[in-house]
């Protein structure tokens, strides 16, 4: 996956400051224990002299199996006598190693001349981070969703309670994202506006995002523009959005019919849709749409994933935002 300069200068930074923190914070422990035990110091000392001569030794022909031998048993004696003191005065035996967050690449993003697998890591994070940023995950939980807003006389629409009927739905999100996993079933959360749809499909959100998955969140409209621009060459950066979409661990897509309508985001929608499920991905899709409109604005081929491949809740009660 193809991705901006950007961020690969990002990823770069914070490589580098991984780097320094792990040298500086083993630096700080070496004067520690040097201060406290000055035998580690001449240990060390006699380990980097034998070092020396052990390189030197290599040119000196037949004698130099024997001589390098004889050093390098020198310098083994050197490093038991510096753990040893170490562990008889508390301290763990790898307390002077460098502490890398990637003990594969030392922080430095390659390794043998190859691109360290903690580097591509951390440039797809930063490009599903990129491509959230605007998301307004930290303002909603499952504390602040309060079904007190929602009436407790039966719905004549629906047949249903709504404040029950809202709370069963709560307790089922909570669940849902307490237990979730990469496989984890599809979402369709629907009902008319201002009933907490994108309320709880953040707080699932910020639950799994909490467990290490890598979410993304964008709105209808947002997201079909942004890969109308990136289609049509008018993007602004070379992330491959689509790949992104197909691979994340969530995907949540926000007010589903609210974007401009064309052929080209009617077939990036059945492509989404459709390479999740072939992946057996979860995505959560909220609408102010019912299925039946669903059906009727995106034709039966998508309409019918929603329905027959997504676990559907319907939302009801009043708009809570005027309530409040």
């Amino acid at each position: 996956m193809a991705y901006s300069k950007k961020i690969h200068l990002k990823a770069k930074q914070i490589l580098a400051e991984r780097k320094d923190t792990a040298e500086r914070e083993q630096k700080l422990r070496h004067d520690e224990v040097c201060l406290k035990f000055p035998e580690i110091l001449a240990a060390e000392k006699e380990m980097a002299r034998t070092g020396a001569e052990a390189v030197k030794a290599i040119g000196m022909g037949a004698d130099a199996e024997a001589y390098i031998e004889k050093i390098s048993k020198i310098n083994l004696a050197a490093q038991s006598l510096r753990e040893r003191i170490l562990t008889e005065n508390g301290y763990d035996k790898d307390y002077l190693k460098t502490k890398y967050t990637c003990e594969n690449c030392r922080d430095t993003g390659a390794r043998d001349g190859y691109v360290c697998d903690c580097y591509r890591k951390l440039t797809k994070a930063l490009a599903f981070e990129e491509l959230s940023r605007t998301s307004p995950m930290q303002l909603s939980s499952f504390r602040d969703f309060n079904v007190n807003y929602y009436p407790q006389t039966t719905d004549p629409e629906t047949g249903v309670v709504p404040r029950e009927h809202m709370s069963n739905i709560l307790r089922f999100c909570q669940v849902y994202a307490d237990g979730f996993t990469p496989k984890a079933q599809s979402l369709l959360m629907y009902g008319k506006t201002g009933l907490g749809k994108t309320h709880l499909s953040l707080a699932i959100a910020g639950t799994v995002i909490d467990k290490g998955y890598a979410v993304i969140y964008d709105s209808a409209p947002n997201l079909m523009n942004k890969l109308e621009k990136e289609h049509f060459g008018r993007g602004q950066n070379s992330e491959d959005t689509m790949e992104m979409l197909s691979t994340c661990d969530l995907l949540i897509l926000d007010d589903l019919g609210a974007e401009f309508q064309t052929s080209f985001t009617v077939s990036a929608l059945y492509n989404i849709v459709n390479n999740r499920l072939l992946s057996s991905l979860p995505t959560i899709i909220s609408t102010n749409l019912d299925p039946q409109a669903l059906e009727e604005k995106y034709t039966e081929r998508i309409a019918s994933r929603f329905i027959g491949n997504y676990i559907n809740l319907g939302f009801c009660g009043n708009d809570v935002r005027q309530v409040k």
